[in-house]
C-alpha cells in the first residue's frame, strides 16, 4: 500500500514571505546525502546513467536517493538547449547510445522500483528528438518489471507529432511534458522553447491517445504574477492536463535565474485549491515539490488534501 504524500507546510502560523535575496525557513532542506544513498549512487555509476535528480541539482535528492528512488535522464547529459533556470550543461551532445534503454532496466529491476519516472534533456540533434529512445526504454523497463508503471517527462520535440506518437505507442501510464512558467517569461526564461507549442504537445498526447494520463508542471518564483499562474492553470486544464505539479523555483548556481519571490506554503495550498476546483484530478503543489517527486504518491493516490 503506497504512503499518502505528506503534506510540505509546516503547522502553526506561517511568517510573511521573506525578501527574494534571503531563504525562508520553510525553503530549506538538509543538504548533505547520507549513508543510506550510496547504494543508489554506486548502482547509477556502475550502469553509466544520468539523473535529473543529480544533473538539475534538485533540493530532495538526498530524501529520493536514500529510499532508492531516481528519476532516469535519457540522451545523455549534455543539452541543446539552455534555459535561464536549469542547471543541466548546455554542450554538443555525445552519440546516442542504443545500450541505455537496456541499462535503465537493468538499474530499475535492481532497485525492484513499482513506478519507473523516465526524463530527458533536450537533443534537437536528432531527428526524432529522442523519442525513439523514450520508447525503447519503456519497453525495456516494462519487460524487466512487467508490474511497473512508466511515467514520461518529455521535451516538446519541436512539435513533431510523430515523435509523440513513437512515445504513446509504448503505453507509458503517464504523459508528463512540463510547462515550466508562464507565457509572458517563456522568451526570457526559455528561448528556444514556445508557450503555445508546449500546450499543444500536451493536447496531441490526449488526442493521440485517448485516456492517456497527461501531467504538466510549473514553477513560481521566476516573476510571475498569481493571476498569471491561474491563467497557466486554466490554459493546461483546457487542453487536457488532468494531473498538476507546482514548485518553488530554487536558484541552482549565481549564474542562473535569481529567484524574484518565495511563495508561502498557504500560497502553495490555494495553488492546489484552485486547480481542482477546475478539475484536475491529482494535484501536488509545495515548496520542494518537482515534477517528479514523489510520482508515484501522486499517481497512485491524488496528490495531499
Amino acid at each position: 500500500m503506497t504512503a499518502p504524500l505528506r503534506d510540505l507546510a509546516p503547522s502553526g502560523t506561517e511568517p510573511a514571505p521573506e525578501l527574494p535575496g534571503r531563504l525562508p525557513e520553510w525553503a530549506r532542506k538538509p543538504g548533505p546525502l547520507s549513508s543510506a544513498a550510496r547504494p543508489l549512487r554506486v548502482l547509477l555509476r556502475q550502469q553509466d546513467l544520468s539523473t535529473v535528480c543529480e544533473e538539475a541539482r534538485c533540493p530532495n535528492l538526498g530524501e529520493c536517493f536514500s529510499r532508492g528512488t531516481a528519476t532516469f535522464m535519457l540522451l545523455g547529459d549534455r543539452c541543446t538547449r539552455r534555459c535561464a533556470y536549469c542547471s543541466v550543461t548546455t554542450a554538443r551532445p555525445r552519440p546516442l547510445d542504443p545500450g541505455e534503454p537496456l541499462r535503465v532496466a537493468v538499474a530499475a529491476a535492481r532497485l525492484r522500483l513499482r513506478y519507473v519516472v523516465l526524463t530527458s534533456l533536450d537533443r534537437d540533434d536528432l531527428p526524432d528528438g529522442g523519442a525513439a529512445q523514450f520508447a525503447a526504454t519503456t519497453r525495456a523497463v516494462r519487460e524487466a518489471l512487467p508490474g511497473a508503471a512508466v511515467e514520461v517527462l518529455t521535451p516538446d520535440f519541436a512539435g513533431d507529432r510523430e515523435a509523440l506518437r513513437v512515445v504513446l505507442d509504448a503505453a507509458p501510464a503517464v504523459f508528463n511534458h512540463n510547462i515550466e512558467t508562464v507565457p509572458r517569461l517563456f522568451k526570457r526564461l526559455r528561448p528556444q522553447g514556445r508557450y503555445p507549442l508546449s500546450l499543444e504537445v500536451l493536447r496531441a498526447a490526449g488526442q493521440l491517445r485517448p485516456r492517456q494520463t497527461t501531467k504538466s508542471g510549473l514553477m513560481v518564483g521566476l516573476g510571475e504574477t498569481d493571476d498569471e499562474v491561474s491563467a497557466v492553470l486554466r490554459d493546461l486544464r483546457t487542453a487536457g492536463v488532468d494531473t498538476l505539479t507546482i514548485g518553488q523555483y530554487l536558484r541552482p548556481t549565481r549564474r542562473h535565474e535569481p529567484v524574484h519571490r518565495y511563495v508561502s506554503p498557504d500560497r502553495f495550498r490555494a495553488f492546489a485549491e484552485e486547480a481542482r476546483a477546475l478539475g484536475f484530478t491529482r494535484v501536488y503543489s509545495g515548496v520542494f515539490v518537482r515534477s517528479s517527486f514523489n510520482a508515484e504518491e501522486l499517481y497512485r493516490d491524488g496528490g495531499p488534501r
